[in-house]
């Protein structure tokens, strides 16, 4: 047995340790029974280099389908772009004001302890704009993933890429033409200056960007096309908020607004997060809240991962590659 599944397979007992390991060992079973999973990223997943356990799981055919936060599509982007510029900052929690002054004049903006450098976000900028234009001129309009693909596909991209394509999710995803839904997509460096261009008039409609409603359609024609087949889809979801929440409604909407009552829950059901029902959030609400919305149903297998996914989701990935 190879080193990581037997690590966690004779350690991972008990605790959210034990249910790391039936997580994972649930959606290698979801797998084999022919069944796809989906996949949502929240929180800076991309600048904590999850792609490098991510990319092998989608190349190898174990991920279906993406939702993620705006910054997420952005920053594994970036991180392909200027990864080896990127500052590390451990101390964070001691720095002064002045010291983030001093960072943010620098053109470093710091997620916790990682720092993106600006220029990593400009090199992005001025392919996209291109890009933006030429839909614009056509008179058609794209998804964010689209671009994205669209961008990668450039030969003259390629040439910035500073670490290997095979540490990008959005690579593998492009490469396996995977859709990467970002709800809320203006929320992030890309959406703030494309908004930014339609107000100063240098693009003339925000319709270049296919809106959230759109994605919402496409992700609902994506799962009935799957139910038709008998394909049971599975929902393992990093951190909380708008990732999770946009894709995992679409069961719901499907039974209750198209009244096809007939459609399947989601299969699976795993989420890591710190965050707790406390609150009334929807990141910490545990999973047996979601039957009552229709999203779960009562023998669909959950797991709540009390932890953190920077740790725990590369575990769970290296485990499913039978590393």
């Amino acid at each position: 047995m190879s080193t990581v599944r037997a690590f966690m397979e004779k350690n991972y007992k008990h605790f959210n340790a034990r249910e790391t390991l039936d997580a994972a060992r649930a959606w290698e079973e979801l797998l084999d029974k022919g069944g796809q999973m989906f996949v949502t990223l929240a929180g800076a997943m991309s600048t904590a280099e999850i792609g490098i356990s991510l990319a092998p799981l989608i190349e190898a055919g174990k991920v279906h389908g993406i939702c993620c936060t705006a910054a997420n599509l952005e920053e594994d982007l970036f991180n392909l772009f200027d990864n080896p510029d990127y500052r590390l900052v451990p101390h964070y929690n001691d720095l002064s004001p002045e010291e983030e002054v001093a960072l943010r004049d620098e053109g470093m903006n710091r997620v916790t302890d990682t720092c993106i450098p600006e220029w990593a976000m400009l090199k992005a900028e001025k392919y996209l704009i291109d890009l933006w234009k030429e839909s614009e001129a056509a008179g058609t309009g794209r998804f964010p993933w689209e671009y994205m693909y669209a961008l990668l596909d450039n030969p003259e991209v390629q040439q910035h890429f500073r670490v290997p394509k095979e540490h990008s999710w959005v690579w593998a995803a492009k490469e396996k033409n995977l859709p990467i839904y970002t709800p809320g997509w203006e929320d992030c460096t890309l959406g703030n200056k494309f908004t930014a261009l339609v107000m100063s008039g240098r693009l003339s409609t925000h319709n270049v960007i296919k809106t959230g409603t759109q994605q919402m359609e496409h992700l609902a024609k994506w799962y009935m096309e799957r139910a038709d087949k008998g394909i049971p889809v599975g929902f393992f979801q990093v951190g909380g908020g708008i990732a999770g929440d946009f894709p995992i409604c679409v069961v719901p909407m499907i039974i209750q607004d198209l009244h096809k009552e007939d459609a399947p829950h989601w299969a699976y059901f795993c989420q890591i997060s710190d965050s707790t029902t406390s609150y009334g959030s929807y990141s910490g609400a545990v999973p047996n809240e979601k039957i009552t919305w229709h999203k779960l149903d009562v023998d669909t297998p959950k797991f709540m991962i009390n932890s953190d996914a920077s740790i725990v989701a590369p575990l769970i990935f290296s485990y499913l590659m039978g590393e």
